[in-house]
């Protein structure tokens, strides 16, 4: 005998109203709509930034590049101020100094390439026909008459080229002048940003006003110290592959040992890879001046020094200053260095690492408008020290 039938209703056992299916499906399209379009609309915004940008990059470049040095020169002019020197003249005497540097740099490098470069063609024109000879020999056995061939078509690939390498001569020529230009405009930028820097986080709070200021001050301070700490842990860590590669570069006699060790020093800004670019050049110069055996010690010295720097000096310094996975220097460095060349690759590290610092400021404001925090496994303390339950007392004790 079957029992009595219950009718269907639209309640849940609990109590609560069911949703209708077709409701569901479309609040889900709403929502997914609505997010799609903020994508776009983010999209479009970074396609109108990234040209303003490429239209404005004679203006931008030299900006950044003086903020980054300013970050350089910011300490010890702070310390001139701070011994009652006047701020222009404080930031006169650290500019001239830090020009004064880079030019016995260069003074130091130059006889260095001018003596050692003849030395450094003739062995590589010796290496090269040892190349051919090899070539000429067993197993290859290629006869002259198709290696002559071979240079007849290259030369004649370059003389039919004749005119597009006219024109880029030309076009070096006013690619020098205008890096002539931004230099100018990079030091100027610089004298003034550490003259009157100081009043510019002022400025921006009266623009934006109490509210609004104070939130921009405090990113900007935030991202200020992010980009002083990264320069100054990329110095540290260039100046470790620079003197120990450097050591190895002179213990060995390589050629232009000096020149190496700076660009070693210089490549160090450019994370990952301008080490690696570094010390590759560095193994082709012992190479072709010392030979197989020098070379290949100078690629141990190479790989055991980016294993330290990777290992050991990036993950501790590198980690307190930017707080970037390896990825996504890897990535902006690809990215920069695809859109701006060497410059762009140099500054993409630092400006994603700025960009981490608005995403984390974000994402705390909106922590603490909502009242959302990291969940832990511990217990709550009114749970942990609250009083007991009314079934505490009779409850029995399971443990007996």
């Amino acid at each position: 005998m079957s029992g009595p039938v219950q009718k269907t209703s639209g309640a849940q056992p609990n109590g609560k109203p069911s949703r209708d299916r077709g409701d569901a499906i479309g609040g889900g399209i709403l929502w997914l709509a609505k997010w799609s379009l903020c994508i776009v609309a983010i999209a479009a915004g970074a396609w109108v930034l990234g040209t303003v940008t490429a239209r404005l990059w004679v203006v931008i470049l030299p900006v950044a590049l003086a903020i980054v040095v300013t970050t350089i020169l910011w300490p010890p002019t702070r310390w001139l101020t701070q011994h009652k020197l006047r701020p222009a003249l404080a930031a006169s005497i650290t500019l001239l100094s830090f020009v004064a540097l880079l030019a016995g740099v260069i003074a130091l490098i130059v006889p260095s390439v001018a003596d050692q470069a003849p030395q450094l063609a003739d062995k590589a024109t010796a290496g090269v026909n040892q190349v051919r000879n090899w070539i000429q020999g067993p197993p290859l056995r290629i006869r002259d008459e198709q290696l002559d061939s071979a240079v007849e078509a290259i030369v004649g690939r370059l003389q039919s080229s004749g005119a597009q390498i006219a024109n880029g001569v030309f076009t070096g020529v006013s690619t020098a002048t205008s890096v002539l230009i931004t230099v100018f405009l990079v030091l100027v930028l610089v004298f003034f940003f550490l003259k009157d820097g100081i009043r510019f986080l002022p400025w921006m709070h009266r623009v934006f006003g109490n509210r609004s200021g104070r939130h921009v001050e405090a990113v900007l301070e935030r991202v200020w110290a992010t980009l002083g700490g990264f320069i100054r842990t990329q110095a540290i860590v260039s100046m470790v592959d620079a003197v120990l590669i450097g050591a190895a570069l002179f213990i060995l006699d390589v050629p232009l040992a000096l020149v190496l060790s700076v660009i070693t020093f210089i490549g160090g800004f450019v994370p990952m890879v301008g080490a690696f670019v570094a010390g590759a050049l560095a193994v082709l110069v012992a190479l072709v001046g010392n030979g197989l055996t020098t070379a290949l010690i100078v690629l141990g010295v190479v790989i055991a020094v980016q294993q330290l720097e990777g290992n050991v000096l990036q993950p501790v310094l590198q980690s307190r200053s930017m707080e970037l996975h390896a990825v996504i220097v890897l990535l902006a460095v690809a990215a920069g260095g695809s859109l701006y060349g060497i410059t762009g690759a140099f500054l993409a590290v630092p400006v994603v690492a700025m960009v981490a610092v608005v995403i984390r400021y974000i994402g705390e404001q909106i922590d603490a408008a909502t009242g959302s925090r990291p969940e832990t496994d511990e217990p709550d303390i009114g749970e942990a020290v609250g009083p007991p339950s009314p079934d505490s007392a009779t409850s029995p004790d399971l443990s007996a």
